[in-house]
């Protein structure tokens, strides 16, 4: 298999790649992302960049077998349209398949944001050579990506990994998706932060790191947990309990292999984050399925928008191949 080539759209960066089908990356470049309030005018500047990144490296185009495109978006993965990403003003129905496989003449594949993670991690992290994956996330909100079977699982409408809106708490915390107790309402990044700097105490050692209540966000809450304080330790705990039963869902409804954390889970680690998740976990799915599960840290740190570009045209290809 010849060079990959990879686009990650974020609504404040964009990341090119040029790599291979083992997920090495040969080059990479990010730029904040820049719109002109015409999504089709944004993906010929994409374009100029991803042919000036592969020109730089010294891949012909002659070598580039397909492209992957990641995006924050609902999108029509038939046509490879995106339909109208909340990030990205102007962004209407822009076929960004058509637009580059104009461009540069090769099969090109887009995927939302978290099955393109869902598919770095299988094909190059943490799930490597699994059949069965789920990926979460929580950042800003929580995101999710599945692999049944050896394939990414799209359900109706491209609509499958929305792990965020499963309910957690009947009649809980509303959510922005307009219903109350999902998981993302418990431990999505916006909520906890909104949660924090509404009942932080003034004296916590993670208001003292933020510098004030206002200025808190998740990650003095970890910061602080590591020094010890009660606050944070309590906090965590929380939030480690709504992501295991967010777990237990998926666990008992799609028995996976292994489920992927990303972000929160990973900065706060083992011992403050994952241990705790594990044991909540085990003692709530049933045993045979339990101690064939495991719930390993994202392995692609800063690397993972890259690869996940890559391995949307990987996944592509296979696909296209089987």
């Amino acid at each position: 298999m010849g060079m990959l080539l990879g686009i990650d759209v974020g609504g404040t960066k964009v990341a090119f790649a040029v790599g291979d089908a083992a997920g090495n990356l040969h080059a990479s470049q990010r730029r904040p992302t820049s719109l002109s309030g015409r999504g089709e005018t944004d993906v010929a500047a994409m374009i100029d960049d991803l042919r000036r990144l592969a020109r730089e490296t010294g891949i012909s185009l002659r070598d580039v077998d397909a492209i992957g495109v990641s995006v924050p978006s609902p999108l029509d993965t038939e046509r490879g349209v995106v339909l109208d990403p909340p990030n990205l003003p102007g962004w209407h129905e822009v076929p960004v398949r058509d637009l580059l496989q104009q461009a540069f003449g090769v099969p090109v594949f887009v995927e939302n944001d978290a099955n393109a993670a869902a598919l770095a991690e299988w094909h190059f992290g943490a799930a490597r050579g699994l059949e069965h994956m789920a990926y979460l996330t929580m950042s800003t909100g929580v995101g999710g990506g599945l692999i049944l079977g050896g394939r990414l699982y799209r359900g109706v409408l491209a609509s499958a990994g929305e792990f965020g809106h499963a309910p957690v708490e009947w009649d809980g915390e509303p959510c922005s998706c307009g219903q109350r107790g999902c998981l993302e309402a418990y431990v999505g990044g916006a909520a906890w932060t909104r949660r924090l700097r509404q009942i932080a105490p003034p004296e916590s050692h993670a208001t003292a790191l933020a510098g004030s209540r206002d200025a808190l966000k998740p990650e003095h809450v970890v910061e602080a947990a590591r020094a010890g304080d009660a606050f944070a330790l309590a906090e965590l705990a929380r939030w480690n309990h709504y992501v295991a039963r967010g777990i237990v869902w998926i666990a008992m409804g799609l028995a996976p292999q292994a489920v992927v954390l990303g972000t929160i889970a990973v900065a706060a680690g083992e011992t403050l984050a994952l241990q705790p998740i594990r044991e909540q976990v085990r003692a709530r799915v049933w045993p045979f399925l339990a101690e064939r599960l495991q719930i390993l840290p994202a392995a692609l740190g800063s690397t993972l928008p890259y690869r996940a570009a890559l391995g949307v045209a990987l996944e592509g290809l296979r696909a296209g191949s089987s």
